[in-house]
């Protein structure tokens, strides 16, 4: 099975990392009660943090981790595309190198907390009409937002192409989308 690569914002890894770890949290709080006792609280599910290392080798692995290093000093989230994981948006948190690199090696570990910007937006009403397919409940504009149905043989880099996005951009509008490969006829998508 071959796997596609790891991408975070710009950078997509030449190869994927070595190992991955993926840190499920919830927040859990204990309240103390009379006679020694205790109580436990379920604060629910938290962000979950994807970790794991890798290494650059051979000619320009050195020029190859610095790239890697420009995109960790942007202060924004992005979109995480792992081959195996659901895309989420996330925030590269750690970037830490293992041993002293040299310009053919380089060995590193990684951190991306996810994030969860869904409460900047709100509810979009989506309605059938018809068969299968979705659409917006105003014929391509919803207060200022576009919106696209797929069609057989879309996929998100075409119609992000011919909405004058970025893959990335339309990646984030659509955070419902779990992986970008995987869209079907009928899906709405946000372009704008």
């Amino acid at each position: 099975m071959t796997l596609s690569p790891m991408r975070f914002k710009s950078y997509v890894w030449p190869h994927n990392p070595r190992t991955y770890e993926i840190e499920f949290r919830r927040g859990i709080v204990t309240h103390k009660v009379p006679f020694g006792a205790y109580t436990l609280q379920n604060l629910g599910r938290t962000n979950r943090v994807l970790r794991g290392e890798g290494e650059f080798c051979g000619v320009g692995a050195y020029e190859e981790f610095k790239k890697l290093a420009s995109v960790f000093y942007e202060d924004t989230p992005g979109i995480l595309v792992h081959p195996l994981w659901q895309t989420a948006n996330a925030y590269f948190a750690d970037l830490s190198l293992k041993e002293v690199p040299t310009q053919d090696y380089v060995s590193y570990t990684f951190e991306f907390w996810e994030c969860f910007d869904g409460y900047e937006s709100g509810a979009v009403k989506v309605s059938y009409s018809g068969g299968t397919s979705l659409t917006a409940a105003s014929a391509g504009k919803t207060s200022g937002k576009s919106w696209y149905t797929v069609k057989s043989g879309d996929c998100m880099w075409n119609i992000a192409n011919a909405c004058g996005l970025t893959l990335a951009e339309l990646v984030a509008l659509n955070p419902q989308v779990k992986n970008p490969n995987l869209i079907y006829p009928g899906d709405v998508l946000r372009t704008a």
